[in-house]
């Protein structure tokens, strides 16, 4: 006869390898998705060796291309070309200046072709010079009556299904959740917490600085055109230690800029699970990876190669990409 111990172990395993299927409903049963119900198992279970404290169940998403589309071009980005737009008339030199000019003719191939310095350029002149309130307002504004050029769909709806039940599922296991993402922080922090489920203090992404006034009697943060924080590669692990304290048990990302947060959160105490969503799905999504010029996959690929890192097929694991795809 087992010992009472293994009895109840073996219940505890099979319950929660139940409910991890039940919970991750739109990934394929491959691979992937038993390595993520086996981490969790892992450091859930008290009997478990490699058992995590709750406080210290910490897990980190990267935004674009991880939680949502980044193709053709950054979501952010494309806010800012509409903010250009929109911000012309009072800036009648943009219309001969690069890379104004380039939005304002819709020449796609231009801005491609723009190195990051003009590209900062475009989103410091749109993202600057109003206070916080000012500026979340405007990102809400656009949020709620944009939709994407190819779906026709609002951006809110350009998550991916899969990761929003991981998110889920990682919730009620115990962990605490954070974006990390080189997107704005105050971008995102707009709809995050309706999104994702992820409330504004636990978002992390890149910032300018800001500065106190009073206007008005009134005390206001007011935007500069200045970077303060670029949390993309290097600047990821940095910002987790500023702003988290503590270093992840789980890392998701998709792209190279995601590379150093898994490198520092693979290199812990604990036991930990590195991710790369990896796009493969041209049909339902898009195609890309070592060639792209946004969310390029290489060096981060070739990493996980090397330490078994899970690398998610988009098109063989993810039985839906949206919600709106759905059969």
């Amino acid at each position: 006869m087992k010992p009472l111990i293994t009895i109840v172990l073996y219940a505890l395993i099979t319950a929660n390898l139940a409910y991890g299927n039940e919970a991750l409903r739109s990934w394929n049963d491959t691979h992937s998705k038993q390595q993520i119900i086996s981490f969790v198992e892992a450091v859930t279970i008290k009997e478990s060796k490699d058992f995590v404290p709750i406080p210290e169940r910490i897990a980190v998403f990267d935004n674009d291309g991880t939680l949502w589309v980044e193709q053709p071009a950054y979501t952010q980005l494309i806010f800012a070309m509409d903010r250009v737009k929109e911000m012309a008339g009072e800036h009648p030199h943009w219309k001969n200046t690069h890379p104004f000019k380039a939005v304002l003719e819709d020449d796609h191939q231009a801005l491609v072709d723009s190195g990051a310095k003009e590209i900062m350029q475009l989103v410091m002149a749109t993202h600057s010079g109003m206070n916080t309130e000012e500026f979340s307002s405007a990102v809400e504004t656009w949020v709620k009556k944009t939709k994407d050029s190819r779906f026709g769909q609002k951006y809110p709806d350009l998550v991916y299904q899969p990761m929003l039940e991981l998110l889920e599922y990682l919730r009620d296991n115990g962990f605490k959740i954070y974006i990390v993402s080189g997107g704005g922080v105050e971008f995102m922090r707009t709809f995050a917490e309706k999104v994702y489920g992820i409330p504004p203090e636990q978002v992390i992404g890149s910032s300018v600085k800001t500065q106190f006034e009073i206007v008005n009697g009134v005390p206001q943060l007011k935007r500069l055109p200045e970077i303060f924080h670029f949390d993309d590669k290097e600047g990821k692990p940095i910002a987790i230690q500023t702003f988290i304290g503590r270093r992840p048990i789980l890392a998701f990302g998709n792209s190279d800029g995601d590379l150093q947060m898994l490198q520092w959160t693979a290199a812990g105490k604990h036991k930990s699970f590195c991710g790369l969503v990896h796009h493969t799905d041209a049909e339902r999504e898009y195609a890309y990876d070592r060639e792209s010029h946004v969310g390029k996959l290489d060096k981060a690929w070739k990493e996980a190669d090397e330490k078994g890192w899970v690398l998610v097929d988009m098109k063989k694991e993810w039985k839906h990409v949206f919600s709106f795809d759905k059969q």
